[in-house]
């Protein structure tokens, strides 16, 4: 961030509280000034940014990171009046800490996985003690699934049943409105379990909770498990799919955080073997856990926290970059790969320290950068996974901050929408002993300050890409760049 807050009495700001305003995010959005001199966490310690703006588009917060008129400017159009700050100040909640919200675990999976009856386990069982909120969506005018969750319903616990249909959209609306109607009951509950339709793409589902500042206040993503018939998976896997159309069954396991193999009774041991190193390809972050009839010990699948700084900077630290280069070898992930744009999203520039989150940062992006990628470079590999695959990037020395804000500026920018997950543990050149760690689903990228600093030992920087069409050959070469000479 451009301000130290010591400075901030000194300053004179462009805007005022209230003042209509465009903020450049990859294109101009208009919104409104709610603070001054802005601070979160992720920032730098005795930084801030001069701006926080609610845009007008889904009511979502970004902060502005400097005060310039390529980073956000005047606006005269259409409800360009002042806003009344009491007004603003009316539906404006005070930011409450990450452990006081109501965590959410997104259960996700092919049609007849086993995800129902995994809830029926849940909720029936006396092991983990919890209250919980099961919010549910089925394909279909009926809901079979309510039928059957209900027989297993406890007195403490609620289904709220979204009947909409299976297209995103449509869900993440649902959702919006449960999830409002539950965030002033949420100390009724311990837990929310989102039980996505067998044809959803987890991306929106999780969005829900991180672009909607009200949402993201009340509730967080404790994690993400998807269930994989172990009989059936591999011909979901590879269903032919016209060009550039999303396999689901592929980003379902790419996104997740664990995987529960389900239903190991029906396949041999070495259709089990073959079918790990065909999802480790696709997501080789995610913990592979072995299940027959959806049993599984529910520690841990519950309460995983698995987006929490210190629980990903110890599971990278274990995390062996060199394996997963192996096992992408042996196998031959990424197949008909497509190293091609699907599709242009919002990007931002970003230094280390910012977060984009449901509080992006507004930064320049100029038509310079703007590409054809009409053709597409196609590689033969052995099988047929939509072109996802993991991608690990490491090194033994620190990186230059500006050069890694490129490159992954350059990701988002031409990539954001195939950019399944990201998260890495890293060390800048000008940070001395801190500690960075960044997580993200597709164009939100979070970059936390780490609690503890790099120790005496060796310091290793990893970055995990998983990801649609990833350019290995092309990433690699970037990556080089960003490291100190």
């Amino acid at each position: 961030m451009s301000i130290k807050l010591s400075d901030a009495d000194s300053i004179q700001l462009r805007f005022k509280v209230g003042d209509r305003v465009q903020a450049n995010c990859g294109e101009w959005k208009v919104g409104t000034i709610v603070k001054l001199f802005y601070t979160q966490r992720s920032f730098k310690e005795g930084y801030c940014a001069p701006y926080q703006i609610r845009l007008d588009e889904r009511d979502r917060l970004i902060f502005a990171p400097s005060d310039d008129d390529k980073v956000v400017r005047a606006y005269d159009g259409p409800d360009s009046a002042v806003v009344r700050v009491d007004d603003l100040e009316e539906d404006f909640e005070e930011d409450i800490p990450d452990k006081d919200k109501l965590p959410v675990t997104v259960l996700t999976g092919f049609l007849g996985a086993g995800k129902t009856t995994l809830v029926n386990y849940i909720l029936n069982s006396p092991d983990h003690g919890m209250k919980i909120c099961v919010i549910e969506n089925e394909f279909g005018a009926v809901s079979i699934d309510e039928a059957l969750v209900k027989e297993n319903l406890k007195v403490a616990e609620e289904v709220i049943s979204l009947d909409n249909g299976c297209a995103c959209c449509t869900v993440r609306g649902d959702l919006m409105k449960a999830l409002t109607q539950l965030k002033d009951r949420k100390g009724d509950f311990d837990l929310v379990l989102v039980e996505t339709t067998g044809l959803a793409n987890p991306a929106p589902v999780v969005a829900t909770f991180t672009q909607n500042p009200v949402i993201a206040n009340h509730f967080r993503v404790d994690g993400i498990i998807c269930l994989v018939d172990c009989k059936f998976i591999s011909e979901h896997i590879n269903e032919k799919r016209e060009d550039d159309a999303i396999n689901e069954s592929v980003t379902q396991i790419a996104f997740s955080d664990k995987i529960l193999m389900n239903k190991i009774d029906l396949v041999s041991k070495q259709e089990l073997i073959d079918l790990k190193k065909t999802i480790a390809s696709i997501n080789s972050f995610a913990e592979l856990i072995e299940t027959e009839r959806s049993r599984v010990d529910l520690k841990k699948i519950l309460n995983m926290n698995s987006f929490s700084v210190e629980r990903l900077d110890g599971a990278l630290d274990e995390f062996d970059v060199e394996e997963l280069e192996e096992a992408q070898q042996g196998h031959g992930h990424g197949h008909d790969e497509q190293v091609a744009e699907h599709g242009h999203e919002d990007s931002h520039e970003h230094g280390h320290e910012e977060k984009m989150d449901c509080d992006q940062c507004a930064a320049p992006v100029t038509a310079a950068h703007e590409h054809d990628h009409a053709v597409a470079e196609k590689r033969k590999k052995k099988h047929d996974l939509s072109g996802v695959g993991s991608l690990g990037l490491t090194s033994d020395k620190p990186l230059v901050s500006a050069q890694f804000n490129s490159f992954m500026s350059e990701l988002l920018r031409h990539k954001a929408r195939d950019l399944y997950r990201s998260k890495g543990v890293l060390q800048f050149a000008e940070e001395g002993d801190a500690k960075f760690i960044f997580q993200g689903v597709h164009e939100q990228i979070q970059y936390t300050t780490a609690k503890e600093p790099w120790g005496d030992g060796p310091r290793v920087t990893k970055v995990v890409l998983i990801g649609r069409g990833l350019d290995h050959e092309h990433l690699r070469k970037e990556w080089e760049k960003c490291i100190a000479k």
